[in-house]
């Protein structure tokens, strides 16, 4: 059975929509696929620590620091993630 939560379409913020691409809404493990997409192509693994991001400008923004652990990952996407009802009542307020 599918993970609902890992499922679900939610609105990246706009410095997560920088590194994936779009801001329209996806699912977290697209985009995990996204940012690690954004990794590879710009060669941003830290060719000694392959668990090491060393971070570009976008992803420094978004992070808030030179590197980033591959297990931290996560963390950065879920606190980058809104649902549609949360985002609709930011614009609101």
């Amino acid at each position: 059975m599918a993970n609902n939560a890992l499922n679900q379409k939610l609105k990246p913020s706009a410095r997560l929509a920088e590194v994936v691409g779009t801001s329209e809404p996806l699912s977290r493990a697209e985009a995990v696929k996204r940012l690690w997409a954004h990794v590879k192509e710009h060669d941003l693994q830290d060719p000694k620590n392959r668990r090491e991001i060393v971070a570009d400008e976008k992803l420094k923004v978004l992070a808030g620091k030179n590197r980033i652990s591959m297990f931290e990952v996560g963390k950065i996407i879920n606190d980058n993630m809104q649902t549609q009802a949360t985002a609709e009542n930011k614009k609101a307020a």
